[in-house]
């Protein structure tokens, strides 16, 4: 004969001990702030994880996982994506300014693109996209010759150093201020076949599936400017490793250097083996 419901319990109350004796089958054995303490330190070193990921890594329930990664999001702990979770303090921003992001990390991106400068011989083309960490490049040019410079990247011509190129082309389009970028088709009106030596991009983020940006116009641009590239080098400071952003670019077998400021994290490092990418670091 089964045992009366205890009258003092609501509903609720019968729903979490359900959910308390789901959590004792599969392990989570934890009170739910020292694991949801834990979820957080695993995001924070990994930028993001999958739902599966945090089951295995934690030894929970996926209902388990979900409930504390929906309470942690009501916190403001941790942004919620599709089948898992972002740190918050690594979640992309995508509105953030130029001016903004050549403050952050700029000792890192000077090295990067002195390092990066290094790898470009005299009288190449290049073509660069927007961003903090190409103008870094483009100023340390100081020892190239006879360049032909092509970008959208306004902030770019300004800190080029004049004896380094031959010319500078500006590719049109719209201009979008918080970027002080342009956005168009790619190419130059009137010259059929343009092509360059090499695209020196800047991205939000690299993880193993790729390389990344936060705005879909912006990756395709940067995309069409790999494919008139014979060889692309990417530059990406660490805090760039593990984030994928809005819209991918291209995978790593699109690139043929990646210049960086630290090691990458394992999973990317054998992933960029397994691209044949020369990783160098600054």
């Amino acid at each position: 004969m089964s045992k009366p419901i205890p009258q003092n319990l609501s509903p609720s109350g019968l729903q979490g001990v359900s959910t308390a004796a789901a959590d004792a089958e599969t392990g989570a054995t934890d009170l739910p702030a020292a694991r949801q303490n834990r979820l957080l330190d695993l995001l924070h070193q990994r930028g993001q994880a999958t739902v599966v990921e945090l089951v295995t890594l934690l030894d929970v329930s996926r209902d388990t996982i979900r409930r504390d990664l929906d309470a942690m999001e009501a916190r403001g702990l941790l942004i919620r994506t599709h089948g898992g979770a972002v740190h918050k303090d690594r979640m992309v921003r995508i509105d953030t300014t130029l001016g903004l992001r050549m403050d952050a990390h700029a000792d890192a991106k000077q090295r990067i693109g002195h390092a990066a400068a290094r790898l470009i011989r005299d009288g190449e083309t290049l073509i660069l996209n927007g961003g903090s960490s190409t103008c870094a490049f483009a100023a340390a040019l100081t020892e190239r010759r006879n360049l032909t410079v092509v970008t959208n990247n306004l902030r770019l011509p300004p800190v080029t150093p004049e004896a380094a190129v031959r010319a500078i082309y500006v590719m049109g389009g719209t201009y979008w201020a918080v970027s002080q970028v342009t956005i168009g088709p790619i190419g130059l009106p009137g010259i059929a076949g343009f092509g360059a030596d090499t695209a020196v991009i800047g991205v939000t983020g690299l993880s193993a599936s790729g390389i990344s940006m936060g705005r879909l116009e912006e990756a395709t641009e940067t995309a069409s400017m790999i494919a008139v590239a014979k060889r692309t080098i990417v530059l990406a400071d660490q805090s760039k490793f593990d984030i994928a952003a809005f819209a991918q670019i291209a995978t790593l077998g699109a690139i043929q250097h990646l210049v960086t400021d630290s090691e990458p994290p394992p999973e990317i490092a054998a992933a960029l083996e397994r691209a044949g990418v020369q990783v160098l670091v600054s």
